[in-house]
């Protein structure tokens, strides 16, 4: 299985870019757009002058448990920057969404509560409310995490759209908004304590 197909089996179709579309972020976003893939990972992300965004992030079911996860972490927290990713909402049914947020309050991220962000997939045409999860080095606020997830949005996630999906994403304005009184309990908050 390639790197495209690893990633494309784990994730959700609506939070799935084109294989084309990241293959040009690759080639002609190079300076930003990073891959970073072995045996048993593949980490798709972007690094700014002032942040790091992961895009995507899969490690192979054979070696859970065996710290890659946190190395390829560890490896961007010495850029000493913040890192941004999206979660989807926990899903209950759905152990791996727990996963994912344990390991995550594990590796020191925090829960932008005051960031709402919601995009229409282009593949199912459907809203895709997520949540904003960020690390950060030097205690940066949710309001610089929200700048720079605009910047990211229009960046990467929108680049090229059209000609990729035959249909452009909403505009940046209508997917994310800041609100302080936005009333969100903070997503760690709610896991299940694990042994």
């Amino acid at each position: 299985m390639n790197w495209y197909e690893k990633l494309n089996k784990y994730f959700p179709i609506e939070e799935m870019k084109s294989k084309e579309h990241m293959e040009t972020l690759l080639k002609e976003k190079g300076d930003v757009y990073h891959k970073d893939e072995g045996p048993h990972h593949v980490l798709m992300y972007a690094e700014f002058d002032r942040f790091l965004f992961i895009d995507y992030v899969w490690v192979s079911s054979q070696s859970r448990g065996q710290g890659t996860g946190h190395k390829l972490i560890e490896k961007l927290k010495q850029r000493n920057k913040p890192i941004i990713l999206e979660v989807e909402p926990v899903d209950y049914d759905d152990t791996d969404s727990e996963k994912r947020l344990h390991f995550y309050k594990r590796e020191g991220f925090s829960h932008a509560q005051y960031i709402d962000y919601n995009r229409r997939s282009l593949a199912t045409n459907e809203q895709t409310p997520m949540e904003i999860l960020y690390w950060s080095p030097n205690d940066e606020s949710e309001e610089m995490i929200y700048e720079q997830m605009k910047k990211m949005y229009e960046t990467i996630h929108t680049y090229k759209d059209e000609e990729f999906y035959g249909a452009s994403y909403e505009s940046v304005d209508e997917v994310l908004s800041y609100d302080e009184s936005r009333s969100t309990d903070d997503i760690f908050e709610n896991l299940t304590e694990r042994a």
